[in-house]
């Protein structure tokens, strides 16, 4: 039995600075957005506040995550620490953000019915504010959207708020250049329909990493006939890769061997196989002469 334990630091780890400057500026704002919309009657602000606010839940609760995931398993009863606080926290992320677009729908759908009047002009000004706010932290998250699911999470969401003061600065010219009362509930309900399908992208990718599927991308079949081909190995059985939080897939599988084999260059072959060509760093093999009996009992 064989582990390969070569520790990196973690995505969401590398990128936990720009992440907690991009919460400060989003619950900041979200404070002056929402006092704003309250005071103007603009629906697209009040929205695009609310979907801010839980833009801020979740960046507080993946800053969280982030700090739990680096501590030492509590008592030793979890040994893979506490890594899956992350994607926890981005599924939590995709949750609150298809429940925010459901409220801004059925609030823009009654507005609809019922319009109210609104200052456009202080909403242009707080909608301008709001999107240098998401331009500053739409550019402090990309670089880590593409390494960290957490990070992408927040990455999404800042994209959101920043499609949503576009939508906003567009009703509030609209209505001062036209007058026409539906254009606030208009881009409020475009901002809603806007965000459900990345939420929705997001949990589907967080659900992936729970049930422990295979890594998106990885083709299991070539993986085991790489393994097959090393010299010796004459079966393959019980291959299992995961992931377990972003940036850190892991494997087990047993290799059966000639009884007259040595297990060390078989060991040091798979492990290169999987660290080279698939960037598995975390893999557990168990290397097993043909004449032993015993693994085939096992059933699931």
């Amino acid at each position: 039995m064989s582990a390969a334990h070569t520790h990196v630091p973690r995505a969401g780890r590398r990128h936990l600075h720009v992440l907690a400057i991009a919460f400060t500026m989003v619950a900041g704002f979200m404070v002056v957005e929402a006092v704003a919309g309250f005071l103007t009657g603009s629906l697209a602000l009040v929205s695009d506040a609310g979907h801010m606010a839980t833009d801020a839940l979740g960046m507080g609760m993946a800053l969280a995550a982030i700090v739990a995931a680096d501590r030492p398993p509590a008592g030793g009863g979890r040994t893979y620490g506490s890594y899956r606080l992350e994607i926890l926290a981005a599924l939590a992320n995709a949750a609150l953000m298809v429940g925010v677009a459901g409220y801004v729908v059925v609030e823009a759908l009654r507005r609809f019915r019922a319009p109210t009047d609104v200052e456009t002009g202080a909403m242009l000004v707080v909608a301008i504010l709001g999107l240098v706010v998401n331009l500053i932290g739409w550019r402090l998250l990309q670089p880590g959207s593409g390494e960290s699911l957490n990070v992408r999470g927040a990455y999404l969401e800042v994209l959101a708020d920043l499609a949503g003061s576009v939508g906003v600065i567009a009703a509030a010219v609209i209505m001062i250049l036209t007058g026409w009362p539906y254009a606030d509930p208009l881009f409020a309900l475009l901002i809603g329909v806007f965000i459900m399908p990345r939420a929705w992208h997001l949990g589907r990718q967080a659900v992936r990493v729970l049930v422990q599927a295979a890594p998106a991308g990885l083709d299991l079949g070539s993986v085991r006939a790489e393994l097959a081909s090393i010299d010796g190995v004459v079966d393959v059985h019980d291959l299992h890769v995961w992931t377990l939080t972003s940036d850190m897939d892991v494997a087990t599988v047993h290799l059966m061997t000639g009884a007259e084999i040595d297990p060390h260059p078989v060991l040091d072959a798979a492990r290169s196989i999987l660290r080279d060509r698939y960037r598995i760093e975390h893999a557990t093999l168990q290397v097993e002469p043909d004449t032993h009996h015993g693994c085939a009992e096992v059933t699931w």
